[in-house]
């Protein structure tokens, strides 16, 4: 199983789905709140966004559906990267609620060689989120470092594969 990408992979236009999707849990959007310290009771007080909020449930917090996405572009995005230069943009579209599953795809919007290195590429990419419906909750747009292919191979030792680490024998 292919995880990540070198530069000479991606393609402008070319899109990958992620799979698979997760369904946002109460203990899931309380935790990632918790950790945070967000401590909006938007997301945490049932009582609260029942009375006070447009939605009467809370919703998840955005940056847990964000991280969420770009988690689940690993894989297909950023897996061999050398950095995540910049999220140049993001935005929540639609609320996400406990028990929503979400989805999500990226395109590759550009790429272009490094001007100063001649090993490794800029790759930019668009990931959507979507819900089980198939409402679009979250976009954000992001740039990644990764390697190139030839430069990659020449920098591992002979008789080591990259994608797969040795571990030393048991005792």
């Amino acid at each position: 199983m292919q995880f990540g990408r070198y530069y000479e992979e991606f393609e402008v236009g070319a899109v990958y789905r992620h799979w698979p999707g997760k369904t946002v849990t109460e203990y899931d959007d309380h935790l990632f709140c918790l950790l945070t310290m967000n401590h909006h009771p938007l997301h945490l007080d049932a009582h609260y966004a029942e009375s006070a909020s447009q939605f009467k449930r809370n919703v998840v917090v955005g940056n847990y559906i964000y991280s969420l996405l770009l988690g689940m572009s690993v894989p297909d995005v950023s897996g061999k990267a050398i950095a995540n230069l910049e999220v140049e943009s993001l935005r929540h579209v639609a609320p996400t609620f406990h028990g929503d599953t979400i989805y999500g795809e990226t395109t590759v919007l550009d790429k272009r060689e490094s001007a100063s290195k001649p090993d490794r590429g800029v790759v930019s990419v668009e990931t959507r989120g979507y819900n089980q419906d198939g409402t679009l909750v979250c976009v954000f747009r992001r740039r990644v470092m990764v390697p190139k292919r030839e430069y990659a191979a020449s920098s591992v030792p002979a008789g080591v594969d990259p994608e797969r680490p040795s571990f030393p024998e048991p005792r």
